[in-house]
């Protein structure tokens, strides 16, 4: 029986103009260069979490990351990008196959300034479409976060500390009980600081605390997942390692391994200090005028 297509909401429609717009208004008055990298790209993601969609001649891109990695290390400071992106495997209200990423880069800048260029941003994005500031913005570790709510040091907890299903990685365990006990508990405007060491993917890592952790930040509002942030790599040797050992995890699951992008890997050693942040655009649009999902903000993908 064929699913009768979704209707299109012209309210949700006009509220994601309204956003687009003052996005690019922002950007454009504090000094950005809006830029357009490719769609089709001949090497997807590097987290193995992530599953790419394969078009003919390579995968549509699940972000826009690499390719304006390669714009920073070509010498413009400051750039964002507004396009679609494409991840499989991910349904629910808050996600969807086909989205629109919002990704920045400022050169110079670490991961606390970025922070309140996303506050300010969300703050002229609900100016615009007349909802609630968020405020306070509140700032948490990991760490605290997850001590808090389990009573458990993540610094000092093995696998077994963290899940009773045999065979689990840290990881795994880890995110089990983030996303079922942790995460639930996020509301409000939310910066959560310094994932494992183990989560850095493309951010540097910081061992000079009593445990090394990645200098990332994700963005929650409302108890949404807005934002994902890294200070950004610099070790073209060590980008590598970890491109390959994300690989070997792909295999050891079952997947096929992603081609190594190897603009990207050379790009990554030219950069300078850099901090970059990917935001969903439909899910801030969504999470400020109050919707359950992300559907009112885009037009269908069944017609």
């Amino acid at each position: 029986m064929t699913r009768p297509p979704e209707p299109i909401s012209p309210e949700g429609l006009r509220a994601r103009a309204t956003v687009l717009r003052a996005v690019r208004r922002w950007f454009d008055d504090h000094g950005y260069l809006e830029v357009a990298t490719p769609v089709l790209v001949p090497s997807p993601a590097m987290e193995e979490h992530l599953h790419p969609v394969q078009a003919e001649g390579g995968w549509l891109r699940t972000s826009p990351e690499f390719a304006l990695k390669r714009v920073v290390a070509a010498g413009l400071p400051r750039i964002y990008e507004i396009g679609p992106c494409f991840r499989d495997r991910e349904h629910g209200p808050w996600h969807g196959r086909e989205f629109t990423m919002l990704e920045w880069y400022r050169v110079g800048a670490g991961p606390a300034e970025v922070m309140e260029e996303v506050q300010a941003v969300v703050k002229a994005v609900a100016h615009a479409v007349g909802g609630p500031i968020p405020n306070p913005w509140r700032r948490v570790t990991v760490r605290d976060l997850f001590r808090e709510v389990t009573g458990i040091d993540l610094a000092e907890a093995s696998a077994s500390d963290l899940s009773d299903h045999d065979g689990d990685h840290w990881d795994d365990a880890f995110f089990r009980r983030w996303v079922e006990e942790v995460e639930p508990r996020l509301h409000g405007a939310v910066f959560v600081t310094e994932w494992p060491a183990s989560q850095a993917a493309l951010a540097q890592v910081r061992s000079d605390g009593d445990w090394p952790v990645a200098e990332r930040f994700e963005v929650f509002l409302n108890g949404v997942e807005l934002a994902n942030g890294f200070h950004e790599l610099l070790d073209a040797h060590e980008q590598r390692r970890r491109f390959a050992e994300a690989n070997l995890h792909r295999v050891a699951a079952g997947e096929e391994p992603h081609p190594v992008d190897e603009a990207f890997i050379e790009a990554v050693g030219r950069m300078p200090k850099v901090t970059g942040i990917a935001l969903g655009l439909d899910r801030l649009v969504a999470a400020l005028c109050g919707w359950n999902g992300i559907g009112p903000a885009q037009i269908p993908c069944s017609w």
